[in-house]
């Protein structure tokens, strides 16, 4: 496979409504700052371009089918080749990886790939009825099935397995509306308390309404290239461009139905699930413990699809310590909840000790006041953009937006983008973003690295 890299990204304002332009001008808003930002227009890119992906969640939310050949016709894409890629909260991450794909099994030289979502068309509670559709809608969505509840239910379950607390879980969305508040793309720019978060109107116990993503209008965009369409590239900007390389991806999947999920022996789980700063004898000794104590994996309290994902992208990328070894995450934050077992999953703490670590001071960004006692130094921050908590969940945009905001990071230009050098995370050579959709379904994982 040959190295790709992305050059150039750009994110439309995430807004609860966007009714100054539909889902065609998002993407436009979006890819005309992309290419601005390397000094190209658009008829240069197109001779340049070999291709794209769109993503989108649901035809539902623009009451359109095929609606990613209409943001391709608007872009003046046509006809160039193009597929529209969904699977659920995850949809914007696929879209980078299929983009990485295209690149690096040499079919394109040069790939846009654009995600966007328009939610505002439908009421909040008719938006909820669409997405529970991504649950099993024979088994689990005829009782009662919306994602709040089974979110509610999985940290239930953390919380009796491990003691996880609700002041842990407002600390999350304090540290993400906080960063936030620098982020002028994001959705919700507010200062919060952990008082703010546990008296906000409760959705489901214990997930109050800050505790939980709000339904968005956004798209973002991003250029992926090789070696070879790198030079192109340079060659119509007059500049040399930044180096930002794709160097692991992974994916990984589990059942629909969280009651369809096995539970896995000791032994089964280091063969199968295990994590490269898992092979320890303190971390088999930690582990062997838990099983004695009757802990079950996966059980409705952890992501294997999400661990399977960061197993496969560490090992392509060379990561064996992920807390060590990466300068910062942006994670899939739908829920607090599931930002603090997504902090197991991907091998940044133990299982059992998520609720602590989001606590601890680690998972911050260093320079920024946020109103609480934390006892260690930032270590490696997660979600410094603000999150979906914050920033907003248009869905097929996210995974992208997360890679924008990644590749800015890398390139060390947030303070330009942003018009604000708060969230820029110093020296920043390696970043992950980690993309997620349903219970723990579809998970992606894609390793960035730095390469000026």
């Amino acid at each position: 496979m040959r190295p790709v890299y992305i050059v150039s990204g750009g994110v439309s304002k995430f807004a609860k409504a966007r009714p100054d332009k539909t889902f065609v001008g998002m993407v436009k808003e979006a890819y005309d700052y992309t290419l601005a930002d390397i000094g190209i227009e658009h008829p240069q890119f197109f001779e340049l371009v070999d291709g794209t992906v769109a993503s989108y969640f649901s035809d539902h939310f623009t009451r359109q089918l095929m609606a990613g050949i209409m943001a391709q016709d608007y872009l003046g894409m046509i006809p160039k080749p193009s597929h529209r890629v969904e699977g659920g909260g995850a949809t914007g991450g696929i879209c980078l990886q299929e983009g990485w794909k295209a690149v690096a099994s040499g079919y394109m030289d040069v790939c846009l790939a654009y995600g966007f979502e328009q939610m505002s068309h439908v009421e909040t509670w008719k938006g909820n009825e669409f997405i529970a559709h991504a649950s099993d809608v024979t088994m689990d969505y005829p009782v009662g099935g919306f994602y709040s509840g089974y979110y509610a239910m999985m940290v239930t379950r953390h919380m009796v397995e491990f003691g996880t607390t609700v002041e842990q879980l407002a600390h999350v969305s304090v540290k993400n509306h906080i960063n936030a508040y620098h982020n002028p793309y994001a959705q919700k720019r507010q200062r919060l308390t952990i008082q703010d978060v546990r008296s906000a109107p409760m959705v489901a116990w214990p997930l109050t309404r800050n505790d939980i993503c709000v339904m968005s209008d956004g798209a973002a965009a991003a250029i992926l290239c090789s070696e070879e369409g790198l030079a192109k590239l340079e060659k119509a900007s007059g500049r040399r461009l930044p180096r930002v390389r794709v160097t692991g991806i992974g994916r990984g999947t589990d059942a629909m139905r969280m009651a369809d999920r096995p539970h896995q022996s000791f032994d089964d789980f280091y063969k199968y699930n295990a994590l490269p700063n898992e092979q320890s004898d303190d971390a088999r000794a930690y582990y062997k413990d838990l099983w004695a104590k009757g802990f079950r994996y996966p059980g409705v309290h952890s992501f294997r699809a999400g661990r399977m994902a960061s197993r496969e992208a560490y090992k392509n990328a060379g990561i064996t310590d992920p807390l060590k070894e990466i300068d910062f995450v942006e994670l899939h934050d739908a829920y607090t909840s599931s930002e603090i077992q997504t902090y197991e999953d991907m091998g940044l703490c133990r299982y059992g000790e998520g609720g602590p670590f989001a606590t601890s001071g680690k998972t911050f960004m260093p320079g920024i006041d946020y109103g609480l006692k934390l006892a260690e130094k930032p270590v490696c921050p997660v979600n410094p953009s603000g999150g979906l908590i914050a920033c907003g969940h248009p869905v097929g945009a996210t995974g992208l937006m997360q890679g924008v905001f990644a590749f800015w990071q890398l390139q060390g230009t947030i303070g330009k983008h942003f018009g604000d050098p708060a969230l820029q995370v110093q020296n920043a050579h390696r970043g992950v973003i980690h993309s997620h959709a349903g219970t723990g379904t579809y998970v992606t994982v894609s390793v960035l690295e730095n390469e000026k």
